[in-house]
């Protein structure tokens, strides 16, 4: 538990000016002092996502009786025919969540038909294809830039800037984007380097 509470602590302020106190049923005026949250980028919270919301899987399985049901750490899709019971899942969905001290974001969380393509981890899923998120393909281009104008600058060697690329293109890849990152990549110029 020693590894735990300092993993907890070095998260303590981080973020705080931009989280809004959310209160939660029969909570005093303690609650909030509350420690909250893991330190994000951190791999511990991954694994600690998966514990904690291993009930609110058996719940959704279980108790919603969901049958297509999807979560990666705490991101997750619930699939069905009837757009009533999709509602009704979530007024459940957010009851059970307030339990454990959580919320959800309201924009994503809306039923909508798989044909308008659901984002999903960085993708719009889609029934027939998956697309790379704009936003993704734009920042990761912005970032490359930063690295080879880094790299030109004498800041930092190539295997950096392979590292990036390579780590981009292995997320990327599991979309629909060969045409993409021919694109992007076939425009990379390793500029020299100053000095």
């Amino acid at each position: 538990m020693w590894l735990v509470d300092r993993i907890l602590a070095s998260g303590a302020g981080v973020l705080s000016e931009e989280y809004e106190m959310v209160w939660f049923p029969n909570d005093d005026l303690l609650a909030a002092s509350r420690p909250r949250g893991l330190p994000i980028g951190n791999l511990t919270s991954q694994f600690w996502a998966n514990c904690y919301l291993n009930p609110f899987d058996h719940f959704v399985k279980r108790e919603l009786q969901c049958l297509a049901y999807l979560r990666y750490v705490d991101d997750f899709l619930l699939f069905g025919d009837d757009r009533r019971q999709l509602w009704a899942w979530k007024e459940a969905i957010i009851e059970r969540q307030s339990q454990l001290r959580l919320t959800l974001h309201e924009a994503p969380c809306q039923p909508r038909p798989v044909a308008e393509g659901i984002p999903f981890l960085g993708f719009i899923i889609f029934p027939t294809h998956r697309r790379l998120k704009r936003r993704k393909g734009i920042h990761f281009r912005r970032h490359l830039n930063d690295l080879l104008a880094d790299y030109q600058a004498g800041e930092i060697e190539l295997d950096r800037v392979h590292a990036s690329v390579q780590g981009w293109v292995n997320h990327a890849r599991y979309g629909d984007t060969w045409g993409l990152r021919r694109a992007m990549l076939s425009k990379i110029c390793i500029p020299r380097r100053n000095g």
